[in-house]
Parts: C-alpha cells; structure tokens; sequence
C-alpha cells in the first residue's frame, strides 16, 4: 500500500539530512536597499563558528550608526533554509526573507540563518567531513543541536554593540526551538509565529488520522509512544519510514521530550504569538494554547494570513501556489505588529533602566 501524506505534515516533517538543493549564496559583500522610501538597511553575510559546525546567514540591519534592536529569526521545520524556502516544494516563497528586510525597513536589524545540513550551512558540513573523511549521520542530529545553536547566535547578538535588545522570533518548529533559546540566551522578548502549541505527537496523529486506515494509524499511535517514552522502534512499516525511520527516531525522541506550553511558561519576558487565520499547518488553537500558557503573552490572530505569511485565502489552490510565490508580499499587519512590538519593547527598557 502506498501512504498518502497530506501535504501539511510532508511539508511539518523535519527532515535532518544535509540538503543542498536549498543552498542560498550569501551575499559576498554588503548590499543597500530600501523598501518604499522607509530606512534603508543593509544585508551581509555573518557565520557562527561552534564546535562542531560552521553556520552561515544573513543579517539585515538599517543603515544608521544608531544602535537598533535585532530579532534572531528562527526557520520552521523540515529542510527550511534561511529565507523560509524549502525544497519539499518547487520554487521559493522568500517568507522569512521578506519578513527581515521589512523589518529592516522598520529600523530594526535581523539575523536569519541556514540551520545545519541546510543551504550554504549544510554545503560547509559536506565540504568539511568529506576533507575529514567523516560521515554525517541523521541519527546523530537532536532537537538539542538546534536549540544549542540558536542560543550560540543569540549570545552572539547580545554582545554586538551595534544592538540594544534582542528579540528571538520563531517560526513553525522555529518558536518551540525560539521559546528555549530565549530562556537560555537572557533575551529581551520572544514572539512566536505560526507555533504549535501541543507536543507534535499530537500534532502528527491528528494530521494522519484521515488519511491512514485503523492498523496504520494504530501503528503508528504505537510508536509514536515508544519514542516518547525515549524509546526506539527498531522495525517501522514501509509506510512510515517517511517520518518515523530508525534514522530520524533520536531525533523525534528529542523533539517530544519539549510541550511548548510547559516551555512558554518559563518565560520572563514580554510575548508575541502571531497566528494567522488560513494556516493549513497550525490552527487558531495552537495559538490560544500558547497564550495561554503564560500570563505575559500577547495573542495577535491575522485574518487570512497562511503559514508561510502570506494573505491568502481558504482555497487549497491558492493555499499551495503560496508556497512557490516570492511575489506575493507578507502580510502587513504581520509586518506593523511584529516591528510595533520589537520598537515598544525597546522603548520599555530604555523606561526601566
């Protein structure tokens, strides 16, 4: 039997190989823009050395001597590069690309950056092991590995002097692996875009329960709760070797350690969870759940915007062209909240201190 997968959770599934087929070229050398007539902002390349990899990205930053806030954009799940584009489908949408330079346009600086075995980070790790004669193994890859770096490059930020807060934003997978960053970096706030707000087991039953019959969907419940309990599954069903290979196991097992609920709790700071009201991939009650979780969060629901940011309609049609359309603009009001929050943040501490 061949498994139909909906295409909300192909496109959820973290897939931890290298990929190059997503590999952006980092800009050489720096490059001036400006969005209509706001400030113009700046775009370089910027790396991360940590021990074990090198990790290449881009930073957005207005064109002022001033020092301004910088927000640490977070890419959701599965091989999503820098710029939120994802070879799972053709062409780019440049989301997350679009997002930082209208931020950029807002006065506020960005660090966006390709996570390992992704883009121009995964090309560095290929190139690297095969001078080392070393292997890159999936199995080898944790929830833990992305977190650890996203606190390496929020620390990073935190001691540019060109910065004044810094705001960590995640989106999809992004805001669980934002939301533990931000307690270990000290950041000065946190916003979520598009997050789950349920462990993703539950997330990945309720997408496959329509579309695989009772002993598949059984199976995978199965073992779904092995890997929970930290446990892995040794023989998996042809069907399921998509999302649940031996290979990706000690991944998920990492994963699912992580309830975003619990995590949000922990957070001391001001909060932002952004959902939009056309998302296929997370719904309105992720968002709720989030929110609720702790009493600092601030809930902005946007009418139409999908998950990859853009203001598109409940049409499946549409819905997936999105996802290939670097034309289509993110949306707005994402845009005025996102920048009002960051800039207000900014204004609170200078208050206080």
């Amino acid at each position: 039997m061949k498994t139909k997968w909906p295409l909300i959770l192909v496109m959820m599934i973290t897939v931890t190989g290298i990929d190059l087929s997503s590999a952006q070229t980092a800009p050489k050398s720096s490059s001036t823009s400006t969005l209509n007539g706001e400030t113009p902002f700046i775009a370089e390349p910027v790396t991360l050395e940590t021990p074990t990899a090198t990790l290449y990205g881009t930073l957005e930053r207005p064109q002022t001597r001033s020092r301004v806030p910088v927000v640490l954009i977070v890419a959701g799940s599965g091989p999503t590069d820098r710029d939120g584009n994802s070879p799972l489908r053709p062409g780019a949408n440049n989301s997350l690309k679009l997002l930082a330079e209208a931020l950029a346009g807002r006065g506020i600086a960005s660090v966006r950056y390709d996570k390992r075995g992704i883009g121009e980070t995964g090309k560095s790790m290929l190139l690297a092991a095969e001078k080392t004669k070393t292997v890159l193994r999936e199995e080898d890859l944790s929830f833990e590995t992305y977190i650890d770096d996203a606190v390496r490059w929020g620390k990073q930020l935190l001691s540019d002097r060109r910065f004044s807060t810094l705001t960590v934003m995640g989106h999809s997978e992004g805001s669980l692996i934002g939301i533990v960053a931000a307690q270990r970096t000290g950041a000065h706030a946190f916003v979520s875009i598009a997050g789950a707000g349920r462990p993703v087991q539950q997330i990945i039953l309720e997408q496959v329960k329509q579309h695989f019959p009772p002993e598949l969907l059984k199976k995978t419940e199965e073992i779904l709760e092995q890997l929970a309990a930290g446990k892995t599954v040794a023989s998996v069903p042809s069907e399921l070797n998509l999302l649940l290979r031996p290979s990706i196991q000690p991944y998920m097992i990492s994963w699912l350690r992580y309830d975003p609920a619990r995590e949000i709790a922990k957070l001391r700071v001001p909060i932002l969870i952004v959902q939009g009201t056309t998302d296929l991939q997370t719904r309105l009650a992720d968002g709720k759940g989030l929110a609720d979780g702790n009493g600092n969060a601030k809930l902005l629901l946007i009418e139409g915007m999908n998950h990859v940011l853009k203001t598109v309609p409940n049409d499946p049609a549409r819905q997936v062209a999105s996802y290939s359309d670097p034309t289509l603009p993110v949306a707005p009001e994402l845009v005025n909240e996102t920048s009002s929050f960051v800039n207000e943040n900014r204004a609170s501490r200078r208050r206080t201190h």
